[in-house]
C-alpha cells in the first residue's frame, strides 16, 4: 500500500497529551493509511485508549496535531464535527442509550447529523444490522440483549454513519468469553471488505491474522510499530518481548 498522502486517512504529528501533571501521551506519531487495519497493544496505563480518544476528540490533545482524512483537530466545533462524520467510535461498554430499542440506537445519529429521512434510515439501520448477523433483534431494548449482541449493535450503530475509518476500543473486553468471538468475527468481516481500522485490543489472535500493523505503546511513548510476523515472531524491544511473554503465556 502506497503512502501517498491521498491515501493517508489519520495522521498523528508529535502528540503529547497531559492530565495535570501526569504525561499520557509522548510525542506520539501514527500513520494510517486507508483500507489499513492498526491494532494497538500495551500494558495498561500505556496511552493506548487515550491516543484513540484523542483521534476522535473525546480528548482535546495538548500538543502536536491530528488530521484526519485532511482535516485537522483543533478546538473549533466545526473542525471536530467534520471529523466525528467519518469516525466511528466503538466503546469498551457499550454506550447504548436504555431508553431506545436496537433500530432507534442506529436511526439516531443519521437523523441529527445526515438529516435524511426516515425511512432512509430506517433501512439503513437494518442493512447495517443484518450486516452484523442480529437484524432479528431491532425492536427489542439494549437490556434483552446478551453483552455480544449489544457489542453488535454499537458496531452497527458506528457504521450507519458511513464512517472513513473505525476507532475500537478494547471492543472486547467487558464480554464474557463465548461472546468474545461473535464480536471478533463481526470485526474481521469488516476487515475483509476493506475498513480502516484502528483497534486497541489484548486479543492476540486478532492481531496477527487481521492487523496490518501492530503498534506496541508502553508509559505513554509508541516503542515498536511493525507487520504482524516480525512484531510477533522478533520483537526488537526488550520492553515489547517482555509484554508478549506476559500476554501469550495467560
Amino acid at each position: 500500500m502506497s503512502d501517498n498522502q491521498q491515501d493517508v486517512i489519520v495522521q498523528v504529528e508529535n502528540v503529547d497529551k497531559f492530565f495535570g501533571d501526569f504525561q499520557a501521551l509522548k510525542a506520539v506519531n501514527l500513520t494510517v493509511a486507508r483500507g489499513e487495519r492498526v491494532v494497538v497493544c500495551g500494558p495498561s496505563g500505556s496511552g493506548k485508549s487515550t491516543l484513540i480518544r484523542c483521534i476522535n476528540r473525546l480528548e482535546a490533545h495538548s500538543s502536536g496535531r491530528i488530521l484526519i482524512n485532511g482535516h485537522e483537530l483543533t478546538d473549533d466545533v466545526k473542525d471536530i464535527d467534520a471529523v466525528r462524520r467519518e469516525v466511528g467510535m466503538v466503546f469498551q461498554s457499550f454506550n447504548l442509550f436504555p431508553h431506545l430499542t436496537v433500530i432507534e440506537n442506529l436511526m439516531l445519529a443519521p437523523k441529527l447529523v445526515r438529516k435524511t429521512s426516515k425511512t432512509e434510515n430506517r433501512e439503513l439501520a437494518m442493512e447495517m444490522l443484518a450486516r452484523v448477523k442480529i437484524q432479528d433483534q431491532a425492536e427489542k431494548w439494549p437490556s434483552a440483549l446478551s453483552g455480544g449482541q449489544q457489542q453488535r449493535v454499537a458496531i452497527a450503530r458506528a457504521l450507519c454513519m458511513n464512517p472513513e475509518v473505525i476507532l475500537f476500543d478494547e471492543p472486547t473486553s467487558a464480554l464474557d468469553p463465548e461472546m468474545i468471538s461473535e464480536v471478533l468475527d463481526v470485526m474481521i468481516d469488516l476487515a475483509k471488505e476493506g475498513m480502516t481500522m484502528i483497534c486497541v485490543t489484548h486479543e492476540m489472535g486478532f492481531a496477527r491474522s487481521v492487523a496490518d500493523k501492530v503498534v506496541f505503546m508502553d508509559q505513554g511513548e509508541i516503542v515498536e510499530t511493525g507487520p504482524p510476523a516480525t512484531f510477533f515472531d522478533s520483537p526488537k524491544s526488550d520492553r515489547t518481548r517482555l509484554f508478549l511473554q506476559q500476554i501469550l503465556s495467560h
